[in-house]
């Protein structure tokens, strides 16, 4: 929860520092900045998944995980104490790049090995109850930060915040992560890690190993393409929707955001737990249906209502719809890949589609803003739905097949 708020305290924060870091008298414009180099921050996600991924297939995943965070809260750090661009010049976007980069190559690592060990540590038939947990605690991390970002907001007012005020939330990230690392170390390995054989260690985490499966790394990439989309419209951008094109107050948005995002967690496990009863394509097929169909709507409606109890139900309708993805994707990628690759192979393929979609869907919908055709964003995203739509409907059923149910377990 720690490392993710990190991450996404850059996005719930962007409104405030973006004066601090791009001078410009344009909102759209500083937001668009920002949203740049929180999309360039994606770009080091593959690189930290091969890296991590390899790392958490030859000497655990406890290992990786704890290295991830140490790396996580370094970035916040940095973050917290850079001067702005008035008292250091165009070397304060600079160091913020870099920061960014450095965070994105920690969650690049992040996703592929935690999903692999949440699964791995999971009892059999209960798996989809379990991994659904990553979600819960990823949306915790958003939800703490919009909490910290709701209090800071009552007790600062905008020009506390846009000089000095955005920086707080960064240095609680750094502090929290000291928690966290204390904890990583004294957790266990899974059972399916330790029980490798040597032989099967020497070749884990190669890419040669991986490339043995490719319609599983074709499949994750299918699979990730409309989710992460759509998981990054309804939770990171949705908030500078609901300012910029809605009209909405700032104050406002965040407890919209933050009542929606609560009522999302709540519903990862329980539809996990279904997809344990009824199968994981089903849960897909949901999102995908209603994903192609719905988005459209759903934004152009609530583009023209301009009200916050409208904007609420409408954020929320469609993250009931991307619970459909997020509460199972986690633990059918982990079900296509046997041990020795499986943090590679989910954290690899899920980290490159990310990069180009997830990571880049807060600036290309701020530049269809920009150029005046913000709808055509709203496009883009059911397009993208759709086609992980055909992967759904191709794919096999991953509970039936898992590596992970096919995998002898040490008594």
């Amino acid at each position: 929860m720690i490392e993710w708020y990190d991450w996404y305290v850059y996005a719930a924060f962007a409104v405030y520092f973006s004066t601090d870091f791009f001078p410009s008298e344009d909102p759209t414009s500083r937001l668009l900045n920002t949203a740049a180099i929180f999309a360039i921050g994606f770009l080091m996600r593959p690189i930290g998944s091969l890296i991590m991924g390899r790392y958490a297939d030859r000497h655990g995943r406890r290992a990786a995980l704890t290295l991830s965070i140490s790396i996580m809260a370094s970035g916040s750090l940095i973050i917290a104490a850079t001067p702005g661009y008035q008292t250091i010049g165009v070397f304060a976007p600079i160091i913020l790049v870099l920061a960014r980069l450095f965070q994105g190559l920690s969650l690049g690592g992040e996703y592929g090995t935690s999903a692999t060990y949440l699964s791995e540590m999971a009892s059999k038939g209960r798996r989809g109850f379990y991994s659904s947990f990553q979600y819960v605690t990823l949306v915790g991390g958003q939800l703490v930060a919009l909490g910290v970002q709701i209090v800071l907001q009552l007790n600062l007012n905008e020009e506390q915040l846009n000089v000095w005020g955005w920086r707080i939330p960064f240095v609680i990230g750094a502090l929290g992560a000291l928690a966290v690392l204390w904890l990583r170390l004294t957790m266990d390995e899974s059972e399916q890690f330790k029980n490798m054989s040597g032989k099967t260690k020497k070749h884990a985490g190669t890419l040669k190993a991986l490339l043995k499966y490719p319609r599983a790394v074709l499949t994750v990439v299918g699979l990730t393409l409309g989710g992460t989309v759509a998981f990054y419209t309804y939770t990171t951008y949705i908030q500078k929707f609901m300012i910029n094109s809605v009209g909405l107050d700032k104050e406002v948005v965040s407890v919209i955001n933050f009542v929606a995002l609560l009522i999302f967690l709540i519903l990862q496990p329980l539809a996990g737990l279904l997809s344990d009863h009824i199968g994981r394509r089903p849960l897909l097929f949901f999102f995908g249906i209603c994903g192609t169909l719905a988005t459209v709507p759903l934004m152009f409606v609530m583009r023209a209502s301009h009200s916050a109890v409208a904007a609420f139900l409408l954020m929320l309708a469609g993250l009931v719809i991307v619970t459909g993805y997020t509460s199972i994707n986690a633990i059918v990628k982990a079900e296509l890949f046997p041990t020795e690759i499986r943090a590679l192979g989910v954290g690899l393929p899920y980290g490159l589609t990310v990069a180009l979609f997830g990571g880049t869907a807060e600036f290309v919908a701020l530049w269809f803003k920009s150029i005046g055709i913000e709808p055509l964003f709203f496009f883009y995203v059911s397009f993208c739905i759709f086609i992980s739509l055909i992967v759904y409907w191709r794919m096999q059923e991953s509970s039936k097949t898992s590596y992970i149910d096919a995998e002898p377990e040490k008594e």
